[in-house]
């Protein structure tokens, strides 16, 4: 499994499946979830609200992942998580490295061959960034041997330069 860094807009990648970065009512809400949404559509949304009313009316919980439609995307899925809030006072990296693990393997069992992934809790849930990629780096490493025979391809999409140099660290391990 290849594991790379391609900084700009997750919303313009042509992968099978782009994780969406997404709270737990699967609603819009900021940064890249409003960036996937207003740019695939209403259908990603529509298809989200019947998944939380069906199957998770009290919410998605914090590390799971479903998917929906990627709609105008050049994507042919969107894979929501919900990743933690950080707190310095309890550690919930097991939360943040579950994201990860799940959306591999529920891209891996939609067949999608290459997947890209924003840094997750690294935005408003305020994950510090060293640790949010070395997490994403060492959980999708870990998975290789899991997922690898089909997901081909992890593209990690950093946000910023200080971001794009924590991502370039943890793949550098």
């Amino acid at each position: 499994m290849k594991l790379s860094i391609r900084p700009g807009d997750i919303t313009t990648l042509a992968v099978d499946a782009v994780v969406n970065a997404a709270n737990s009512q699967l609603q819009v809400g900021g940064g890249v979830d409003l960036a996937i949404n207003r740019a695939g559509g209403p259908g990603i949304q529509a298809e989200a609200r019947r998944i939380r009313i069906d199957q998770y009316p009290d919410g998605l919980p914090a590390g799971q992942a479903v998917a929906t439609t990627a709609g105008d995307l050049p994507a042919r899925w969107v894979i929501h998580t919900v990743g933690p809030v950080y707190s310095p006072t309890e550690d919930r990296s097991a939360t943040l490295a579950s994201c990860y693990r799940e959306s591999l393997r529920l891209a891996a069992s939609l067949g999608a061959a290459s997947i890209a992934f924003p840094a997750i809790s690294a935005g408003v849930y305020g994950w510090p960034i060293d640790d949010a990629a070395r997490i994403a780096v060492e959980t999708s490493r870990a998975m290789a041997h899991e997922v690898g025979r089909t997901v081909k391809e992890v593209i990690f999409v950093p946000f910023g330069e200080e971001a794009v140099r924590a991502y370039e660290t943890a793949l550098a391990r």
